[in-house]
């Protein structure tokens, strides 16, 4: 791990040990570097601002203020490149538009070097992407998600039977290289899964979901994990 990736991933492990803190003999461990390093590392982050607190002796060990916010810690040119290349891989992800305008953000911030290496690397990488559901109607679930609440769908199943249901969403869920809409069709009075590319239509009501949950859409697949839980 270069020294740029090992400050962004210190600065995250002591985000999550909340008051605690943690020892800088438990850090090294962590990365696989000496306690020196270590220590040289977090006077890095403490001389570029970020609010880290110590506490010395038994039981002591370093955090983050709490509250506080991270300075910016620039990416390297594979980690811009590898968040371009994710969004870019799934344009009918939900919130892909404003993913794709967040990995802009980030390309203007970076330092001239780093954002030239990048776009150089990015040349390298080639994806076909496949066609996704129109803007308007992915718009539509993404706010009924966000907002909880009921969304009406004009719907064409499998069979070719189209018809319009009022849902609760619970989550979206992707599996199988297509992305579904899982949630409470009032219709059947029922958790359903509900193709995203097969919604014809999609307008966000004025009802507030009543309060279904993920627990009731049932055991996900082993290998399934919600998106937070990537690299943890």
């Amino acid at each position: 791990m270069k020294r740029a990736e090992r400050l962004h991933a210190l600065s995250e492990t002591l985000r999550r040990s909340g008051t605690q803190g943690v020892s800088a003999e438990r850090l090294a461990r962590e990365f696989e570097v000496s306690v020196r390093t270590v220590k040289r590392d977090l006077d890095a982050l403490k001389n570029s601002g970020a609010p880290i607190w110590s506490r010395p002796g038994p039981g002591g060990g370093y955090g983050l203020t709490t509250g506080a916010s991270l300075p910016p810690i620039s990416l390297s040119p594979a980690q811009a490149v590898a968040l371009m290349a994710a969004v870019s891989a799934a344009p009918g992800a939900p919130y892909a538009d404003l993913a794709a305008s967040g990995v802009r953000k980030i390309m203007d911030v970076l330092d001239p070097g780093t954002r030239a290496r990048a776009d150089e690397l990015a040349h390298r990488v080639w994806v076909d992407a496949p066609p996704s559901s129109s803007r308007a109607t992915r718009s539509a679930l993404e706010e009924a998600m966000t907002e909880q609440r009921v969304i009406r769908i004009r719907y064409t199943s499998r069979e070719g039977t189209t018809t319009t249901r009022d849902v609760e969403p619970v989550l979206f869920a992707s599996t199988n290289g297509r992305w579904y809409l899982i949630g409470w069709c009032r219709l059947r009075d029922a958790m359903r899964w509900f193709t995203v590319s097969r919604i014809e239509q999609a307008t966000v009501t004025k009802t507030v979901c009543s309060g279904h949950t993920i627990d009731e859409v049932g055991e996900p697949p082993a290998n399934a994990r919600p998106v937070h839980g990537r690299g943890e």
